[in-house]
């Protein structure tokens, strides 16, 4: 049976917005990323470039979580040196090579998203062989551990810068320039955090807001997890063997 489309039309539900009918909604261009339809290596690129906002969220986690200093120092670096490309791409004004009417800052040199990950990853690699040594004694495991961490940070640094180029929101050279302030920026910050911030630490963790939120200075400890681990295992074993004396009295 034939339906009347202007009949039909009218009894269909009508939804009208709060704000009006003249109301203009954009995209939260922060974590927006397009990709060409169809693209499959695109769309895999889209997903690895929004791995800052997943790196950020760890930074949050291990915050809250963890309390320490220089975890809290690391992610104080990686909003400085946001700040440091913000201030670039404004001072330098250079366009992005595609035009998207969803792009936050129009301006693309250089590249917040490879200077973020270079950042990232250099960090990394200074913590690693400067800061992360004697883990459990076993030099296999340590040495095995460093590659996993350097590479695996090394991998996703590079993947984000490929992508940025892939997905036309950055030219080769802002992408290239990225990598060199955030390696230059992660050198300077680490520089700073051993001969400055340092030292301060246990003054730090002795002020009063410290002990309430917490905070804890772990830079003359090793290894962190493994410290965690072994007294954590400790403690168990002196609470258990205090509980089964207090059942058989």
């Amino acid at each position: 049976m034939d339906i009347d489309s202007e009949t039909f039309v009218n009894t269909q539900p009508h939804y009208y917005s709060d704000r009006g009918e003249a109301t203009k909604w954009e995209p939260l261009s922060l974590t927006l990323v397009e990709y060409p339809k169809g693209d499959i290596i695109g769309k895999f690129l889209a997903l690895i470039s929004l791995a800052p906002f997943g790196i950020g969220a760890g930074f949050v986690a291990l915050i809250l979580f963890r309390r320490d200093l220089h975890t809290i120092t690391f992610f104080l670096g990686s909003l400085c040196s946001e700040v440091v490309n913000y201030i670039l791409k404004h001072l330098i004004c250079e366009k992005r090579p595609l035009y998207r009417e969803d792009v936050y800052v129009e301006y693309g040199m250089p590249s917040s998203h490879a200077q973020f990950v270079s950042f990232f990853a250099t960090y990394i690699i200074y913590f690693v062989f400067i800061r992360l040594h004697h883990m459990n004694n076993n030099t296999i495991i340590e040495n095995i551990s460093k590659f996993l961490i350097i590479s695996s940070s090394m991998t996703v640094a590079i993947l984000v810068c490929i992508s940025r180029i892939y997905l036309q929101y950055h030219t080769f050279a802002q992408v290239f320039w990225g990598i060199v302030v955030g390696f230059l920026f992660a050198t300077f910050w680490f520089t700073l955090t051993s001969l400055v911030f340092t030292p301060l630490y246990p003054q730090i963790v002795s002020w009063k807001i410290s002990e309430v939120l917490m905070i804890r200075d772990t830079t003359l400890i090793p290894n962190v997890l493994w410290f965690e681990y072994t007294n954590t295992r400790q403690e168990a074993r002196a609470r258990s063997r205090k509980l089964v004396s207090i059942k058989s009295q």
